[in-house]
């Protein structure tokens, strides 16, 4: 017989001991089942959605994944004759316009961007955009939402060859491909990407975690990229940037993806190189960068 219908029994027919009414023991009880079965039903729920919802993005991630292909193919040739015809105006225009395109992928999975804090960035100054890593649409938000300050990226070597229109734009839009397992190559290219920012007041965008986490935690921060980058821009302004959300997108793995987002990329007050030592500058950054990120 249900325990619930035998409590039920049991108090009202006033016998004595452990189930009289007078007990509260019986009361509380006979009321933390009906609790514990009320919170069963409501994970219950909550696992019957979570698995409608991943169904339902399977069509939409075929679909954002197909448009995130077509927009990288076609413009690979865009780039090419942008670069080597026109030069680094027009190609810089070319990316621009691929990753609003690209930007535009999260409409298919019912997820959009959110920028906040933009106008905090400093007008005309070599910028270190330091930042969280969660996801591709790290790099995407950057690009698109950025643009003006001509974001370059500290990437890994292996993005460099085989990906249409990024490995292109890596090679040829003036970011640096970094080998992980070589840290002295990774010395005078850095080297030379803080001369470049510092002489023409563009940005680089530099993810100290050195990859993306899955899950949203962040991971601990290297100094040893950012640290040559001060050196060699000592005009330059560092600007910690928070992403949040970007990691559920891949929550599932490479497919299917993750609906119903917004990516949340957070802009933080701005610290100028020249004004501080790197260990506090750096101790800084991290702090405000990890203590606004959502868990």
């Amino acid at each position: 017989m249900d325990c619930r219908f035998f409590l039920l029994l049991t108090i009202f027919s006033g016998h004595a001991g452990i189930f009289n009414l007078k007990d509260s023991i019986s009361i509380l009880l006979f009321k933390s089942l009906f609790f514990f079965d009320l919170k069963v039903k409501e994970l219950f729920l909550q696992k019957i959605l979570h698995e409608m919802k991943k169904i339902l993005s399977i069509p939409l991630s075929i679909l954002a994944y197909l448009w995130f292909f077509i927009i990288l193919c076609l413009f690979q040739p865009i780039q090419w004759v942008c670069f080597n015809i026109f030069g680094y105006q027009a190609h810089k225009m070319s990316v621009d316009y691929m990753n609003f395109f690209l930007s535009h992928t999260t409409t298919f999975l019912f997820s959009n961007f959110k920028i906040e804090n933009r106008e905090l960035i400093p007008a005309d100054k070599p910028i270190i955009f330091v930042a969280n890593h969660q996801g591709l649409f790290d790099i995407v938000g950057f690009a698109w939402y950025f643009r003006k300050y001509h974001p370059k990226y500290v990437s890994k070597i292996e993005l460099g060859k085989g990906i249409p229109s990024i490995s292109y734009n890596l090679q040829h839009g003036g970011s640096v491909l970094i080998d992980r397992k070589d840290p002295k190559q990774a010395l005078p290219l850095l080297k030379k990407m803080g001369e470049y920012i510092n002489i023409n007041s563009r940005s680089v965008v530099i993810f100290p975690e050195g990859t993306r986490t899955r899950t949203g935690k962040p991971k601990p921060f290297v100094s040893n990229g950012l640290k040559i980058l001060c050196k060699y821009a000592p005009s330059a302004y560092v600007v910690p940037v928070t992403i949040n959300n970007s990691w559920k997108i891949f929550r599932y793995g490479s497919f299917p993806l993750g609906i119903g987002n917004q990516i949340r990329i957070t802009v933080h007050s701005p610290i100028k190189v020249s004004e501080c030592d790197f260990n506090t500058l750096f101790e800084k950054t991290e702090q405000v960068i990890v203590a606004d990120i959502i868990s």
